[in-house]
C-alpha cells in the first residue's frame, strides 16, 4: 500500500504539504489530508504565530529543535510546505503515518 501523506526528499532533508487550520481549541497533527498531513493549530494567522506553532508542533513530534524546521512555500496560505532538516524520507515515514 503506498504511503498516504506523500514525502519528498531534497538534500537529505524530508519535504511534505501541509494543511493547517488556524484559530482552533488545541494544536494537533489531525490525519492525512489530499497527499498530506492537517494539523490544528491554535494560533491565529497574524503576524507569523501560526507558522511558528506549526513548526514547534513538527520539532515535538519530531524530537528535533524548532530551528530545524522550515516552512519553505506557502508562509500566507492554508497549504504549507515543511521541510524538516536533517531527517530522511525513511525515517520521517513511520512517524508520520501513526498520525494517519
Amino acid at each position: 500500500m503506498p504511503p498516504v501523506v506523500e514525502l519528498r526528499e531534497k538534500n537529505g532533508n524530508v519535504v511534505f504539504i501541509v494543511k493547517a487550520q488556524p484559530r482552533s481549541s488545541k494544536s494537533r497533527i489531525c490525519g492525512a489530508y489530499n497527499g498530506g498531513l492537517k494539523v490544528n493549530l491554535k494560533a491565529a494567522p497574524v503576524d507569523d504565530a501560526a507558522n511558528r506553532e506549526c513548526c514547534e508542533l513538527f520539532s515535538k513530534v519530531f524530537r528535533i529543535p524548532p530551528s530545524r524546521v522550515h516552512i519553505i512555500s506557502g508562509n500566507t496560505s492554508r497549504t504549507k510546505t515543511v521541510m524538516l532538516e536533517g531527517i530522511s524520507s525513511v525515517a520521517a515515514a513511520p512517524v508520520l503515518e501513526s498520525y494517519c
